[in-house]
């Protein structure tokens, strides 16, 4: 792993380069760099999804809502190879495909489009459902999303009913660098245990404590993993 600046946390190696590129003399916040962890776990030893099965309907389904973490996002996409590398240059640009937000409908391998925080469990939960109507058994559904978005009343919806339903292709991400203005008792996780989740709570930079705890979980409910991150972060 390496990074330009040691006050930051490490950036995976595969994506340093991407990133710096998209990055251009800007500065990136905590925002970005707590999550790009996460996002590299998930899509190089997670998900099952390539460049080339991007629309194959037994794909895993990966959700961001945390949609202003975008920059890591984008630079993952490039290291995996879902998007030109010569994309970074103009991110933001009036004519670029790649905005501050993701655009499901121009960047290739994205799921939504997201904006207002709050509103990826909820499609996360339909997303599970409809595949479940269909007999799509195999594919599962992942959802990154800050801590302060459970503040959102949608999220806390999203989180009883997966729970009621006994959804067990759904799992949640919660990167939690302790900015939600209202918590929980117990920690983030507990808000998901409380209506029937399993959970795990890891060091959200730990790469293998990730790994771990995205996959091996029951299959006959709904999964969160709290990533955590520090505060500064």
């Amino acid at each position: 792993m390496t990074t330009a600046n040691a006050a930051l946390p490490p950036v995976p190696g595969p994506v340093a380069g991407p990133l710096e590129r998209l990055r251009a003399g800007r500065e990136f916040g905590a925002n970005v760099y707590s999550t790009i962890d996460v996002l590299w776990v998930l899509y190089h030893r997670v998900l099952r999804i390539t460049p080339e099965t991007v629309d194959d309907p037994e794909r895993d389904r990966f959700l961001l809502s945390k949609g202003h973490a975008v920059a890591g996002y984008y630079a993952v996409l490039a290291a995996k190879g879902f998007l030109p590398a010569g994309w970074l240059d103009d991110q933001g640009g009036p004519a670029s495909r790649l905005g501050d937000h993701p655009d499901r409908t121009l960047v290739p391998g994205v799921e939504i489009g997201s904006g207002s925080l709050g509103h990826g469990l909820g499609l996360g939960v339909g997303t599970a459902l409809g595949l479940r109507a269909q007999g799509l058994l195999t594919p599962r559904v992942y959802v990154l999303l800050g801590d302060a978005e459970l503040d959102e009343g949608s999220n806390h919806e999203a989180i009883a009913y997966a729970g009621a339903t006994g959804l067990g292709s759904l799992t949640a991400v919660v990167v939690d660098n302790h900015s939600a203005t209202h918590g929980w008792p117990g920690g983030a996780a507990a808000r998901f245990t409380v209506n029937g989740w399993t959970a795990a709570t890891v060091d959200g930079h730990d790469h293998d404590a990730l790994h771990t705890a995205l996959t091996g979980q029951p299959q006959d409910r709904p999964h969160v993993v709290v990533a955590v991150v520090k505060t500064e972060e």
